[in-house]
């Protein structure tokens, strides 16, 4: 199983949360950057994976609504997926 750390941490606006995910989840060019596009890639993602994201309250706490969306996009995605694993860590590794 690969494991993928996120940090929360340098998630501090949409934009540089979707920069953050796109690179440790080497999503493709045409990613759209967008909760629809990461639940479908995510959902229909090849292979176990486990994502560890680390600092997880400061999504919420920097993204607001948003960032609640993004968690339960998360976790609906692994919902979706059986090879799909997400933790939800407090602080750092």
């Amino acid at each position: 199983m690969e494991t993928i750390f996120l940090d929360a941490a340098a998630m501090t606006d949409r934009a540089a949360a979707h920069a953050c995910l796109a690179g440790r989840l080497g999503l493709p060019a045409y990613y759209g950057r967008n909760l629809d596009a990461l639940f479908d890639l995510l959902s229909t993602r090849i292979g176990e994976t486990r994502l560890v994201v680390q600092n997880a309250p400061l999504i919420t706490e920097n993204l607001g609504p948003y960032g609640r969306a993004l968690l339960g996009v998360l976790e609906d995605a692994a919902a979706e997926n059986p090879g799909l694993a997400v933790e939800l860590r407090q602080g750092p590794v």
